[in-house]
């Protein structure tokens, strides 16, 4: 079978996959650490080392970045190449709600012909939108946990999630989401690039994929 080679990745776009990773990684490190410290709050009596103190800084640097990352994509789904944008993968059209069933197809090992294309599937689309929601959300309760003195954090945190506990809670809860999404998505690229000949590993280095040649 002959392969067609397309640049379906932007840099940007690259960028924002791996600030997104990292800044999970790094999230999801820090975040368990502060939820249960599992050294002493000072490592050694009387020293000036607070651990504790130093995961939340950089819990709060990554959520920067985290939230950099967020903003990027935003503006790629509006303004990115065709694969990057909200319309080409997301089922909202007749192309896509078929793309979306012959994915279902592939993954279920129902057929051996998936609709492969340049950029993500609808059923990759799917799970994307709801990551970036999710992600939002995580967003609004880490800035309303971080800033209890601002009034505008304050008002829309209070709304959305209730009290501070209360929306500390479901920030944690939050956390685990991203936990079972970095795996699921892990598993899938790996699967994919087993199975198919797409190159889909690595198009997240070169922003190259490849699809079977149409004859």
């Amino acid at each position: 079978m002959q392969y067609e080679r397309h640049q379906a990745w932007s840099v940007l776009l690259r960028l924002f996959h791996w600030a997104f990773a990292l800044s999970i990684v790094v999230l999801v490190t820090t975040g368990l650490y502060i939820h249960f410290p599992w050294t002493n709050t000072m490592i050694i009596d009387g020293s000036t080392n607070f651990p504790v103190a130093t995961m939340r800084y950089i819990h709060f640097i990554a959520g920067f970045i985290f939230t950099a990352a967020l903003l990027t994509r935003l503006y790629l789904l509006l303004f990115g190449n065709r694969q990057e944008q909200f319309r080409d993968f997301l089922p909202i059209t007749p192309r896509n709600i078929k793309n979306l069933f012959a994915t279902l197809k592939y993954y279920l090992y129902l057929s051996d012909e998936g609709d492969h294309r340049p950029g993500h599937n609808a059923l990759a689309g799917i799970v994307y939108f709801v990551t970036f929601l999710v992600a939002l959300v995580q967003i609004i309760s880490g800035f309303y946990l971080l800033y209890p003195e601002s009034a505008f954090w304050q008002k829309w945190g209070v709304l959305l999630l209730g009290p501070q506990q209360q929306g500390r809670r479901f920030h944690y809860l939050l956390m685990w989401y991203f936990i079972f999404f970095a795996a699921t998505h892990l598993y899938i690229v790996i699967w994919n690039d087993a199975r198919s000949k797409e190159g889909l590993i690595s198009s997240i280095f070169t922003g190259t994929k490849y699809t079977p040649k149409k004859i």
